[in-house]
């Protein structure tokens, strides 16, 4: 039988024995001829023998432990990814509101006079624009909608037009800065999880920054 992991190929038929293995039974050995050759007048407890297997046992386990945590660290660089959870990363195609400000990094056409921020929500529908500053290059959204009214917890999109003297310039989405809640490697990829359970490939991130005190 063989058994495939990212490790490697092994087979159940291999004799081929790690160090771990050649020790172990190395150390069955050496037991086996110390019963062999005790006193018979004088033979050792049976107890002492369970206390040698059981304390050898433990620290096999630990071994293979700790060779299990070196290949994980190597395989997913899991040192790597608590680099992530805590920090705001900056991303495009949308955030989850629940209440608080989202921080938002527009970036209008050069030589704009007239910017406006549009959102939208997970359907798609327009529930909210403002008109920004052309020199607008950070913007914290409150979640209101065109009459002022709070909109739900949800995931919204934001886009920035930007004008000049009413001829339309450009029209780009906006990104925006989200806490990082976990990192997972998953299929040869970073993956970072976002408030709102949204996913985000660690390559799409053009932005990380600590939270504002």
């Amino acid at each position: 039988m063989e058994i495939t992991s990212n490790a490697g190929t092994y087979s159940a038929n291999s004799r081929q024995q790690t160090p771990t293995q050649t020790d172990y039974q190395t150390f069955l050995n050496m037991l086996t001829v110390q019963i062999q050759n005790q006193d018979p007048l004088n033979p050792m407890d049976p107890s002492d023998f369970a206390v040698q297997l059981a304390t050898f046992s433990s620290v096999e386990q630990q071994t293979y432990t700790n060779q299990l945590l070196s290949s994980m660290l190597g395989q997913t660089g899991l040192a790597d990814l608590g680099g992530w959870v805590g920090m705001e990363a900056r991303i495009y195609g949308g955030a989850h509101f629940d209440g608080t400000p989202i921080a938002l990094t527009p970036d209008p056409a050069l030589g704009a006079d007239e910017v406006t921020l549009i959102v939208r929500d997970s359907t798609g529908a327009i529930v909210d624009t403002r008109s920004l500053d052309p020199e607008t290059q950070s913007y914290s959204w409150d979640g209101l909608d065109s009459d002022g009214a709070t909109l739900p917890e949800g995931t919204y999109s934001f886009e920035l037009e930007s004008k000049l003297e009413g001829d339309t310039l450009d029209s780009q989405p906006v990104a925006a800065y989200m806490p990082v809640l976990e990192a997972r490697f998953e299929g040869g990829m970073t993956l970072l999880v976002l408030p709102g359970g949204l996913y985000v490939d660690s390559t799409q991130v053009t932005g990380l920054r600590r939270p504002p005190a």
